[in-house]
């Protein structure tokens, strides 16, 4: 076969010029494709220290406004954070709203708060304290 401009013959890439292409690309994803796996673990991490970070501030500041006394149990600690409250913390139109809803933890998607630190998931909360965890079993520290 002959090249149009020239008239002489087509040049091609050889055999083993395309592997060592194939080579390099399989270095360079080898490279960069463990970084981007990182990526996803390093934002939910973030995720879950912005989410503690927020929501133990608006437990302080409920705290503030209802006489030194922390959001109640379980069970009302998500009404009582999300709905507007009277300074005992029954229903009513005095503080709050502090937050839109309670996130899900980011390393379980579970949004469900548990009295008892077991790493069931979700979050773990103190009514007592008013400590906030994470109840995923490997982020419990923070």
């Amino acid at each position: 076969m002959k090249s149009k401009k020239t008239g002489g013959p087509l040049k091609a890439f050889t055999l083993v010029e395309l592997l060592i292409v194939v080579v390099i690309l399989g270095i360079l994803a080898a490279v960069v494709v463990p970084q981007f796996a990182d990526a996803s673990s390093d934002s939910r991490l973030s995720a879950l220290k912005m989410n503690l970070r927020t929501i133990r501030g608006q437990i302080e500041c409920y705290m503030r406004e209802h006489n030194g006394n922390y959001p109640s149990n379980t069970a009302q600690f998500e009404r009582q954070m999300t709905e507007q409250t009277k300074a005992n913390g029954s229903s009513g139109t005095e503080f709050g709203p502090y937050l839109q809803s309670i996130p899900d933890n980011p390393f379980d998607n579970s949004n469900a708060i548990k009295p008892v630190l077991n790493g069931s998931g979700g979050w773990y909360y103190d009514k007592t304290t008013g400590e906030f965890r994470a109840n995923d079993g490997a982020h419990d520290s923070l």
